[in-house]
């Protein structure tokens, strides 16, 4: 079904081309892009071609190396964060300095083993090599009714481009999956790195708290930190990279993500009208902060343009921990009152993680800021 679907000729007449009957077809296969060139794919199939040609797409892409005289993406060493004060605020000014040139930055001595990092990328790959047979039993875009699924492209019918990328989805709180539920050949460590990333996450929420001036656990008591989920992406090796994207233009829809990277590369951040490479680091870990915390900052901690560009190489693993609301949660969330004033007037109105989840995903990353609904 799939190898027919990719062999079918471009039609002349453009306007016959019948996408969404390729969509449903790659989709009810439930084989993932990593099925595609299980079944000897040499080129790019139809729906992977990015052919949007936004004006984002067009900008120069540097690496970071290049970037290095304007300071580059930010490494801040946690190292000292718990029990030394003096470092604990020098952390935190590095942390708002980074946001404000970035909204990215790579933190190190986090206290997640290097071992771990290691265990979790190859937990990850283990599952995305199975045979097709075995994981179509955890495919689903029921996203609520399962703790673990697997599937490709959150946004395959409302995208406008399909991503050569397959993603696995772990709930693990405030109520996490049963461990049952996760295929054992990535079980223990899905489990186990859970706990170290939302540990971490805590951290970084009173981190934040702090940079806003306020009492550590304020971010967490307003729920920010209320639900993790584990996302496991496997971007297969591309025949035709130059014509495909790993994930388009996008920002968080969250928090806080904390990511963890590959060797592979391909992630970019928009920064000053330029697409750049975010460097591997051994042992480090990527932060970005998302839509929901330049919400409540007004603006004071930006959510960034990112991508990851498609390669010939791979795959490339990437594990992204995010930190948001459940959805159903009934807070309304606005720009925090506490740094509200004549001088920093509220931005933005106030919406249910519901609310912006619906805008977000009703769009489905066309580039639309789903934060504009809500501006005053």
């Amino acid at each position: 079904m799939v190898a027919t679907m990719i062999e079918t000729p471009a039609p002349a007449d453009e306007s016959k081309y019948d996408r969404k009957t390729e969509l449903k077809a790659f989709d009810e296969s439930m084989a993932g892009v990593k099925g595609l060139l299980d079944a000897g794919v040499t080129s790019l199939p139809r729906i992977f071609v990015n052919n949007q040609s936004l004006p984002l797409d067009r900008l120069t892409v540097v690496t970071n190396h290049d970037q290095v005289e304007a300071g580059g993406i930010p490494i801040i060493d946690l190292d000292g964060v718990k029990d030394d004060p003096s470092r604990r605020g020098e952390i935190v000014k590095e942390i708002i300095d980074a946001c404000d040139s970035w909204g990215f930055f790579q933190i190190v001595n986090h206290g997640i083993p290097t071992t771990m990092l290691d265990d979790i990328r190859e937990g990850v790959l283990r599952f995305h090599e199975l045979d097709t047979e075995t994981k179509k039993k955890y495919y689903t875009r029921e996203y609520g009714k399962k703790k673990f699924i697997y599937n490709s492209n959150y946004y395959l019918f409302e995208g406008p481009v399909t991503n050569w990328r397959d993603t696995i989805t772990a709930v693990m709180a405030p109520v996490p999956a049963d461990p049952q539920e996760i295929p054992e050949v990535c079980r223990e460590i899905i489990v186990d790195y859970s706990k170290e990333v939302i540990r971490l996450g805590h951290t970084l929420f009173e981190l934040f708290s702090e940079a806003m001036g306020l009492p550590p656990s304020y971010l967490k008591d307003m729920d920010c930190a209320e639900e993790t989920m584990l996302l496991g992406h496997y971007y297969p090796p591309c025949p035709e990279p130059e014509k495909a994207i790993g994930i388009n233009n996008h920002k968080d829809n969250d928090f806080l993500t904390i990511l963890l990277q590959d060797h592979v590369g391909g992630l970019q951040v928009l920064n000053d009208n330029k697409w750049v490479q975010v460097p591997f680091v051994p042992g480090a870990l990527v932060i970005n902060t998302g839509d929901l915390l330049q919400l409540i900052s007004n603006d004071k901690f930006k959510s960034v343009v990112h991508r990851v560009q498609s390669q010939k190489v791979g795959p490339r693993i990437s594990v992204a921990g995010f930190f948001r609301p459940v959805y159903w949660n009934p807070r309304k969330f606005g720009p925090i009152k506490e740094i509200i004033s004549e001088e920093n007037p509220p931005i933005y109105g106030e919406c249910t993680n519901k609310e912006y989840l619906q805008c977000y995903f009703s769009t489905g990353q066309d580039g639309t800021p789903a934060l504009d609904k809500f501006k005053l």
